[in-house]
């Protein structure tokens, strides 16, 4: 489950995807399984994947405890070929982000 709280210390990695038209689905799983391959990684905390109402972007977001964890859990992606297969199923826009801010009703 991810945690959203102000200055905690967790690394959040949210990678907005745009897709050709009806290519979401094929991104959604293989990040399903990127996520799943990761959650070993010592540190990796959540993976949550969502979809554009509009068919047009996929948006990954993931944390993981420290910054050290998150370039493992990348590196290790990366040497699994996942990100390449990411590439050829939509142009991403990884960042690498600190929570600094939350409102709860």
């Amino acid at each position: 489950m991810p945690i959203i709280r102000a200055h905690g210390g967790i690394i959040t990695q949210i990678n907005v995807f745009t897709v050709p038209e009806g290519g979401q689905q094929a991104l959604i799983d293989l990040l399903a399984e990127a996520a799943d391959y990761a959650s070993d990684t010592p540190g990796w905390l959540s993976a949550s994947v969502h979809r554009s109402r509009d068919g047009t972007r996929v948006v990954n977001y993931a944390q993981s405890d420290s910054l050290e964890a998150a370039q493992a859990v990348i590196h290790r992606l990366r040497e699994a070929g996942y990100l390449e297969r990411n590439q050829r199923l939509g142009q991403a826009q990884p960042g690498l982000y600190d929570v600094v801010f939350t409102l709860e009703r």
